[in-house]
């Protein structure tokens, strides 16, 4: 009988985390919901077997509307996956975190539409809390590591989450600084309440890698553009990896969360 083809960890992010897996094996799944985003790396990252999906498909093709998230999220819980790291690039809504920052936010502001949002759409309807959307068991070991690796972090942000591909202008930057929200981002949801859904713990590493357009007006520096977004992510590619693999070595086995669980009570019963 051939083995099960399992892993613990599932990452989510660019193909520049391609070469952590040791020795990966290349999976071409489908779910109910489609094909995830590429074909699926499975290896092993400080000894744990990981799933890696790289979310815009492997040349950067997929457009942050199109991912298909509920396909890739599915694929990671078909292969058991208990905790997904997600790798983001942001964009600072806040002078005080500045390109190169790592974040792990806690919250997010939805400014998305039209988008596949919950698995439970069709014979059963589900109200899942998203109250606390982050895994904080998750965030807690990533916050303790960065410490430890001296690493400029923010552990307490909420992030904006915009259809894309354009930017923001500068009058929506202002908006949703006066929202609350520190951080912007095109791909955290619904990936987060997808992972909920599954009671998939999930947590976020991102990535500073530039100032959004009211606080470019703020500090008076040019508008963001994309190769200046792509440049910054892969200067910090070298301490992304090196983080994440000490992250996955760090994680006790016992869940100390309410992940698992985001279920209960969550049923209409009709």
């Amino acid at each position: 009988m051939a083995e099960a083809r399992t892993a613990e960890f599932g990452i989510i992010g660019g193909s520049g985390l391609y070469e952590m897996l040791d020795n990966p094996e290349e999976l071409d799944m489908d779910t109910e919901y489609g094909k995830p985003s590429d074909l699926i790396s499975l290896g092993k990252i400080n000894g744990k077997g990981v799933a890696f999906i790289p979310r815009h498909g492997r040349k950067h093709t997929i457009t942050p509307q199109n991912i298909p998230y509920r396909a890739n999220i599915e694929a990671l819980n078909k292969l058991g996956v208990k905790r997904i790291i997600a790798t983001s690039a942001v964009g600072s809504l806040n002078p005080a975190f500045i390109p190169g920052d790592f974040v792990f936010p806690d919250q997010f502001i939805n400014m998305t539409s039209g988008r596949q949002d919950t698995y439970y759409d069709k014979d059963r309807v589900a109200h899942v809390s998203t109250s606390d959307p982050y895994c904080t068991q998750m965030a807690f070991v990533e916050s303790k590591q960065a410490d430890f690796a001296n690493l400029k972090y923010h552990d307490k942000a909420t992030v904006v989450v915009v259809n894309g591909p354009r930017f923001s202008t500068r009058a929506e930057s202002t908006f949703f600084k006066s929202i609350g929200a520190k951080i912007i981002n095109m791909t955290q949801y619904p990936e987060v309440t997808l992972a909920r859904e599954r009671g998939i713990c999930y947590s976020c590493i991102a990535i500073i890698t530039d100032f959004d357009a009211g606080v470019e007006e703020e500090l008076g520096i040019k508008p963001v553009e994309y190769k200046d977004v792509s440049a910054k992510f892969k200067e910090n590619m070298p301490k992304l990896k090196s983080f994440i693999s000490t992250v996955i070595g760090s994680v006790p086995e016992e869940k100390k969360c309410s992940c698992g669980n985001s279920l209960e009570n969550a049923f209409v019963n009709v």
